[in-house]
């Protein structure tokens, strides 16, 4: 399994690969959470296979026989086991430990074996719930985080082994180049970024999708949620699939549940801690209930195709979020009579953009006087559809503004 992995990741990397490239010279412990099967195994092997050294080990601990190897009850156990895996403690080497959420005691494992040995940790999990709450206290000052996200539209080409490039279209781009990508967007936009479909033939995509999201509600939901009524989470997913793109109105979904207000706000926290939705929050002077609202998006397209309840425009402007999300802070701007979608906060520049199934004209007009008033001089629209305004970007457009 370990050499598939290595030769699909000679094939098929990902852009967070080079940032974590950046700390393997470093003592920190690499710590990279996501979703289920969003790709952190195969990250994982990536890297195990990239040391030129012997002294490392890779151990599974979805595993029970893995499992067990930590119930123990002294650190020196712990050393006995590592060297029974073939790691000589007394010189540097690797420690290579694969969904971490299944052992509790993880994190004071490897704080110990980092203050006393040359041993550098790479750890993964799929409940950020679970593993920012621990390690933001035992690991503090000894952790690099890294989250690991369905793949964005530049990765999907690359894991599609498209012959075209995005690089160039910085600018204007032409009906004809827009052709080119319309059915590589259309593709994307049903199917989503989780790298398992993404290599599938379209007659088997629904199925695997499928598999990721009963998954995510057995390994996430029922087993680390530890709710009384897991009936009550799954209708809260369904009602927020209905409503991506729009702001949460917490009072209603309490009423549609049956619920305190407080429990929806936490049923809301576990479902964007375990990377099923992201909460968007308004952006600047807005007023005080408008801020407390925050807007929600399903943190794949795929899941609008099985879920079946969202517009194509939602998930359109749920498609964009994603591709702006990583390159800094995202907000949404809202007052009595004015929005817009989102706001990108970059190092030091601000960017506006409205996302349009079609972009017009007028849809440029209303941006622009938005944008100053608040001072916003970088601005566009992203349309779905080809559009010869001005200041009209495109989804493969986003992903390095």
């Amino acid at each position: 399994m370990i050499s598939l992995c290595k030769v699909v990741f000679m094939i098929y990397k990902r852009q967070l690969f080079k940032e974590i490239k950046g700390f393997q010279e470093s003592k920190d412990i690499i710590v990279i959470t996501g979703m289920r099967r969003v790709g952190k195994t195969t990250l994982l092997n990536y890297f195990y296979q990239g040391l030129n050294t012997q002294n490392k080990i890779f151990l599974d601990l979805e595993d029970v026989l893995n499992q067990s190897l930590f119930k123990v009850n002294s650190y020196s156990e712990i050393a006995l086991v590592f060297k029974k895996k073939g790691l000589d403690l007394n010189r540097k080497g690797y420690v290579f430990l694969d969904e971490i959420q299944f052992v509790k005691n993880i994190p004071s494992v490897a704080k110990y074996f980092y203050d006393h040995y040359k041993i550098k940790f790479y750890l993964t999990g799929s409940a950020s719930f679970y593993l920012k709450n621990l390690f933001s206290e035992s690991l503090a000052g000894r952790k690099k985080l890294f989250e690991l996200f369905p793949l964005n539209f530049n990765e999907f080409l690359t894991f599609k082994q498209s012959k075209y490039s995005i690089s160039k279209f910085k600018e204007k781009v032409s009906k004809y180049s827009f052709d080119v990508f319309k059915p590589l967007v259309d593709e994307y936009l049903e199917w989503g970024g989780m790298p398992g479909v993404v290599l599938l033939s379209n007659n088997r995509k629904e199925d695997r999708l499928r598999d990721v999201f009963t998954s995510y509600f057995q390994k996430e939901v029922k087993d680390l949620g530890d709710f009384r009524k897991n009936q009550q989470v799954e209708n809260l997913i369904m009602l927020l699939s209905k409503r991506v793109g729009q702001k949460l109105d917490i009072s209603r979904f309490s009423k549609e549940l049956q619920v305190s207000r407080p429990t929806v706000y936490e049923y809301l926290n576990f479902l964007e801690k375990t990377y099923f939705i992201s909460l968007v929050s308004a952006y600047g002077d807005n007023s005080i209930s408008v801020r407390k609202q925050k807007k929600v998006y399903l943190i794949d397209c795929g899941f609008h195709k099985i879920l079946g309840v969202a517009s194509s425009g939602s998930a359109f402007e749920g498609a964009v979020y994603r591709q702006l999300r990583k390159q800094g802070e995202v907000n949404y701007f809202a007052s009595k009579n004015q929005e817009i979608d989102f706001i990108l906060k970059k190092k030091e520049k601000i960017f506006a953009f409205e996302v349009k199934e079609t972009a017009t004209e007028g849809d440029l007009k209303k941006l622009s006087q938005i944008c100053k008033k608040l001072r916003i001089r970088n601005y566009y629209l992203v349309s779905r559809n080809f559009s010869e305004v001005e200041k009209t970007k495109y989804i493969f457009q986003l992903n390095n503004i």
